[in-house]
């Protein structure tokens, strides 16, 4: 007791003896396993959560590629003037309906009818030079029957008599030779206007044609000067008013067929081998509540070398006139109706700071995960990587956290091809989360 007390060095150490002494005992105390606590004490600590589970399985999931694009008219035509003239009326204008071979305008008929009146007589003209009434028809005319020919060769049988007279008489010497050779020459001046006669006839057979064809004409434009519709559409410009003068193929009105109407996308190059004619497309279209269903009709041989896409048409059925051209539509093409995937409600998966997350259900504890998905429709998404089926998980992801869950008792699915649900509140939106295995 006197060392100590008179030795402030002794007393020091000591004390350092002792704290080092406590702390290696201490140290030694956190290397040896824990006997005291049980380890169903963690779990025992985590709080009870009531909650709705669903069981993952995988469902029908259809394959679709999003598209957007616009609707195009069936037919379109920017109808124009057959023959130039003067417009004497206008029948149509914008947005009037018209039926195939309806009037749309009419030129000044004056000088139309008055050029059918000319061919007109003129072809009578021609059918009277060689005989021909007008009830008969030029393809019975034999050029034979015709009277110049006919005349034409009396002359010649009359010239063949003589000439053969002559003959024998110069054979017994009781004519000149002169006399004899006239009556040959005579006889080849007749046929020689025979021959004329006849093709003189078959020119005016001709002609007879010719102006039957412009007869035709005539009447074809007096037809013309009436330009009718196409076709059953709508008006959608009128381009002319009555007293303008129109030339050949000016534009008189535009006519557009709105039924069917006809819409245009493109799909990207991946899925370019997939698209074929046939395939559906839900189209969403502007101003317009519910969807419509079309078809793909067309699809272009090449794509587009800029924006690497394929273009296609399809078909949107428009009878009562609905839709319009020119529409903005938002569409969904059904590349394949049959493919598979695992599919949960929307409200399954939670994000946070840009990670989506589910929470499983596994001895009885819950258990974050972390989940990569796909496609959202209809209420539902798409789960690439992060669940398995078979996976029990809950169906209201807000709920989770670190917890135990006591499982919400509930009507059985009907439907066993469809994910079970344990509360009869969720059996819509478990039976729409999962397909047959």
């Amino acid at each position: 007791m006197g060392i100590r007390r008179f030795c402030p060095l002794f007393q020091s150490r000591g004390r350092l003896t002792w704290v080092i002494c406590a702390c290696v005992a201490a140290i030694a105390g956190c290397g040896q396993p824990r006997t005291d606590a049980p380890d169903s004490s963690a779990s025992a600590d985590l709080p009870v959560i009531r909650a709705e589970v669903l069981t993952v399985r995988s469902r029908d999931w259809p394959t679709l590629v999003h598209v957007s694009g616009s609707l195009f008219a069936d037919e379109n035509a920017v109808v124009g003037a057959k023959v130039a003239g003067r417009v004497s009326n206008v029948r149509v204008d914008l947005g009037d309906a018209v039926d195939a071979n309806d009037s749309l305008a009419a030129l000044d008929l004056a000088e139309f009818e008055l050029q059918v009146a000319q061919a007109e007589a003129q072809l009578e003209q021609a059918r009277a030079a060689v005989g021909l009434s007008a009830d008969d028809s030029v393809d019975s005319l034999n050029p034979e029957d015709a009277p110049p020919v006919r005349e034409a060769r009396a002359v010649w049988d009359d010239a063949k008599t003589k000439n053969e007279r002559w003959s024998r008489l110069r054979k017994s010497d009781a004519v000149a030779i002169a006399d004899a050779q006239a009556a040959i020459a005579a006889e080849e001046v007749a046929a020689a206007q025979y021959a004329s006669a006849v093709n003189n006839v078959r020119e005016k057979i001709a002609l007879i044609r010719v102006r039957t064809a412009e007869l035709a004409l005539a009447r074809q434009r007096l037809a013309d000067a009436v330009i009718p519709a196409p076709f059953d559409g709508l008006v959608v410009e009128r381009q002319v008013a009555p007293g303008s003068f129109v030339q050949i193929g000016d534009p008189i009105a535009t006519i557009v067929r709105t039924d069917p109407l006809h819409f245009r996308g493109m799909v990207s190059e991946r899925f370019a081998r997939r698209l074929a004619v046939g395939q559906e497309v839900m189209l969403h279209v502007e101003s317009i509540d519910q969807p419509r269903t079309a078809q793909v009709t067309r699809i272009s041989p090449t794509l587009d070398p800029l924006s690497r896409s394929l273009l296609f048409e399809a078909e949107l059925p428009n009878p009562n006139g609905e839709l319009r051209t020119g529409l903005f539509a938002e569409g969904d093409v059904t590349l394949d109706a049959e493919s598979q995937a695992i599919v949960v409600p929307i409200s399954t998966v939670i994000e946070f700071a840009g990670v989506e997350k589910v929470w499983a259900v596994m001895d009885g504890k819950t258990d974050e995960r972390v989940v990569l998905t796909g496609e959202r429709r209809d209420g539902m998404v798409e789960i690439l990587e992060g669940v398995s089926r078979g996976d029990v998980l809950l169906i209201d992801a807000s709920q989770g956290k670190a917890a135990r869950v006591e499982v919400i008792e509930s009507m059985p699915v009907t439907d066993p091809s469809l994910t079970q649900s344990t509360s009869p509140s969720d059996n819509n939106a478990g039976a729409a989360s999962a397909g047959a295995n």
